[in-house]
């Protein structure tokens, strides 16, 4: 999150969010290609309607909303708020346009301006961290769906070119990192904005235990498919088996077969920036909750537990640096290879699944209200990711930071990291 007042952040966050869809046109801001992808439009247009839902009409005194359609067609899944548009129908609401959609943006922004001036009450600034954060989590969407959407166009359109590559240091050969056992303290201590899932902090009980100190990478990826990752049922789980035959799956989503062997030079993915060669020293990702699961047993070792996790990522006592982490504000918008010796590439790269299902911690209760509906009835499931990935903006990650996709989904920026019992 910026640094400044929360006038000053509102700003910033807001504007992100157009500069991400500025190299979009209005056709392809319009486009749904599958029922998990929103149109850009539709990100941009919820996130306000969450402001002015959530904000400005209960706490703007004189505030006239922009239109009342705007609140049936970009209310997401708030029982709470009223009905809603079908998320499976997003992509044929042709109008309001993009233009109307700006402006949209402008009506609730300036409003927005008028009720943070000065010193709005404690729970109005709350409702606005949360909306802000809301918004992050929506600018990481905006690419996740862009993404998909232009995957599907037989052009392979680019969203952005690819930056000069970042000179870095190679790392040294893979290995694990042991972590002592017993009792550890994890989730979020209270002391700054956190999501409500994220807490209570409570106790855990962890045997000792060993994580790769890098990333699993396209190379370890390309190995994992020439030994027959995708045709040895018996290295998945029942339902990954089913949903690998169903939908076919031979690599990770967004990869092509160019050839007639398994060399790194055989396959072509799909990036922000187009279509190139798999790189097989950097990440593997858009891989399913099943497929790291089946690598995992591949390569004799298991996932983390999102409690090994966030206990080897020093908890609370250790935001991410962002300075080196892989994230947005680098602009590269794909993983890059690991650089550096000991634990790398906790934060940022690419989301890590755990082994950990997505439930409430011990003391969980959802806020009151509709904003209580955010985080809590989704946990069921899912399962947990952590540390952020190339598109997760700048101050929005942290250790104790709990993402969550169901297993046999693939479109997030999504890979893993290897775990096992210390031996």
């Amino acid at each position: 999150m910026p640094d400044g007042s929360l006038a000053e952040r509102y700003t910033a966050v807001r504007g992100l969010t157009e500069q991400l869809a500025a190299p979009l046109s209005p056709e392809d801001q319009c486009i749904q290609t599958m029922d998990d992808v929103s149109p850009t439009k539709w990100h941009r247009a919820h996130t306000t309607w969450f402001f002015e839902t959530f904000l400005l009409k209960p706490h703007l005194e004189g505030y006239g909303e922009a239109d009342p359609v705007y609140h049936y067609l970009f209310n997401s899944y708030y029982e709470a708020a009223g009905p809603r548009h079908p998320r499976p129908q997003r992509g044929i609401i042709s109008r309001p346009s993009t233009v109307e959609i700006a402006d949209y943006r402008r009506w609730v922004d300036e409003a927005m301006v008028r009720l943070l001036a000065g010193a709005p009450p404690e729970d109005v600034e709350d409702l606005a961290s949360l909306g802000l954060n809301h918004e992050q989590q929506h600018q990481e969407l905006l690419l996740m769906d862009i993404k998909h959407v232009l995957s599907c166009n037989p052009a392979q359109p680019v969203y952005r070119p690819a930056p000069p590559p970042a000179s870095t240091v190679a790392g040294s050969a893979p290995g694990w990192i042991r972590f002592e056992g017993g009792r550890r303290a994890i989730g979020h201590d209270g002391g700054s904005f956190a999501f409500d899932n994220e807490g209570p902090r409570h106790e855990v009980l962890l045997k000792p235990y060993e994580l790769s100190s890098r990333l699993v990478t396209c190379g370890d990826w390309l190995a994992f498919m020439a030994d027959g990752g995708y045709r040895t049922p018996t290295l998945w789980l029942s339902d990954g088996w089913a949903a690998a035959q169903s939908e076919g799956w031979s690599a990770p989503l967004y990869w092509t077969r160019t050839g007639d062997d398994f060399s790194g030079g055989s396959w072509q993915l799909f990036t922000l920036a187009g279509p190139r060669e798999v790189h097989a020293d950097e990440p593997v990702c858009h891989i399913s909750y099943y497929e790291a699961d089946a690598f995992a047993h591949w390569a004799g070792a298991r996932l983390p537990t999102e409690a090994e996790w966030e206990a080897a990522a020093g908890g609370v006592a250790a935001p991410p640096d962002t300075d080196d982490a892989n994230l947005l504000p680098s602009g590269t918008l794909h993983p890059r290879p690991a650089a550096g010796d000991g634990l790398t590439q906790l934060f940022g790269d690419v989301w890590e699944w755990t082994a950990s299902a997505y439930s409430p911690y011990p003391g969980f209760a959802p806020a009151a209200g509709a904003v209580g509906e955010y985080n809590g009835k989704f946990m069921v499931n899912q399962m947990v990711l952590r540390g952020g990935c190339c598109v997760t903006p700048a101050g929005h990650v942290r250790a104790s930071y709990r993402n969550f996709f169901a297993p046999g989904t693939r479109w997030h920026f999504s890979g893993l990291r290897l775990a096992q019992d210390s031996r």
